[in-house]
């Protein structure tokens, strides 16, 4: 049995339904750590495939091997903040838990970092030696090139990939920036540069990004919208909080599904009545799918529960939509514009949906 002195190094690795990858990702680590005190520790959100079952097992003859079990919190972000903080390494490193991610460069990484020249090393695959290959489709690359194109027009230092899961950094830099960290969504990377009081001193090292062998892949136009809402709650400095941020986006959603049925049913010559009804129904169901799978991502509704959640969701919405027109009607007639009554009579309703469904929909 392998022993645990003091660790030089922590590999954090947030997952989820990722059982098939842990022994493979294991043995591969101990190879590219050989000679080097390190440790691993997979922060795993209750996978129902037994993803922390595998880590036990591995861990009951292996020291170096950790497992963290979140129940009731989901996110990859929240998880490598749990990761990294329960570590007592000056160094710690991030990486996915799908193999994709090149654990050959884990070394590179970490004596980038151990050197002092730098904050946080990144493995970056848009510079030279690096692949792309990975991606499973053009729909990908697509995503992720329009995520880094956003991300290099507002980050304070110079990064060519801003997206990369693949990066080291100090443990206690990471405490220091920790409490200003969002949390949420899976660009902690994207996190930490923004969040940081003073520019981190980056270095990219390029690395590779292979096909996914098991499981699914976890980037998709949700992901990207979190990534968003991200880039929102920074430059409001918190102000406006990113979950709220969020909500808007999927408010607006529904906004443009309503109109878009109620379009399609004047075309079949239904009335206006009908038509309103209509996309107000499906844009009421949409958002809440929206806001289930994304906004509350990590306190997801399933079963009954859901069912039960889609008829509180549109009550609120519906006294929402009755607060909004009796603000709009009140400022109107006391000589306020339209617009200004119209537009004060949809952030009351829209306050008031989110308050609901945070703290009696979607409870924590």
């Amino acid at each position: 049995m392998a022993e645990q002195a003091g660790v030089d190094v922590t590999v954090v690795i947030p997952c989820y339904n990722e059982a098939a990858n842990v022994r493979p990702l294991v043995a591969a680590l101990r190879t590219a750590l050989q000679g080097r005190r390190w440790e691993v520790v997979f922060v795993d959100d209750h996978s129902p495939d037994g993803t922390i079952d595998v880590v036990r097992t591995l861990a009951r003859d292996d020291a170096r091997i950790r497992g963290i079990c979140r129940i009731g919190r989901r996110g990859l972000s929240s998880a490598v903040i749990e990761g990294v903080l329960s570590s007592s390494a000056p160094v710690v490193a991030v990486m996915d838990g799908d193999l994709q991610h090149d654990e050959c460069r884990l070394p590179a990484l970490i004596d980038a970092v151990l050197s002092g020249n730098c904050d946080l090393a990144v493995g970056s695959r848009h510079v030279e030696g690096g692949c792309n290959a990975g991606l499973a489709n053009a729909w990908r690359h697509a995503l992720s090139d329009g995520g880094i194109w956003l991300a290099q027009r507002v980050m304070p230092v110079k990064l060519t990939d801003p997206m990369s899961g693949f990066f080291a950094i100090r443990q206690d830099m990471f405490e220091r920036i920790a409490p200003s960290l969002s949390g949420t969504g899976f660009k902690i990377l994207l996190d930490l540069v923004l969040s940081s009081e003073a520019p981190l001193r980056v270095r990219e090292v390029a690395c590779g990004f292979r096909p996914r062998l098991a499981g699914e892949s976890k980037l998709d136009v949700l992901v990207m919208i979190q990534f968003a809402a991200l880039l929102a709650d920074k430059f409001s400095h918190g102000l406006l909080p990113l979950r709220f941020v969020a909500f808007g986006l999927v408010g607006l959603v529904g906004v443009l599904a309503n109109l878009l049925v109620m379009q399609v049913i004047s075309l079949f010559g239904g009335s206006f009545g009908v038509a309103q009804g209509v996309g107000t129904v499906v844009a009421m169901v949409l958002n809440f799918v929206l806001d289930n799978n994304f906004t509350y991502r990590d306190r997801r509704l399933k079963g009954v529960r859901c069912m039960r959640g889609l008829a509180l969701f549109m009550l609120v919405c519906s006294v929402g939509g009755i607060a909004n027109v009796g603000i709009a009607h009140m400022l109107y007639d006391q000589r306020y514009a339209i617009n200004e009554s119209s537009i004060a009579g949809a952030v009351l309703a829209a306050v008031w949906n989110y308050a609901m469904s945070s703290t009696i929909i979607w409870r924590p």
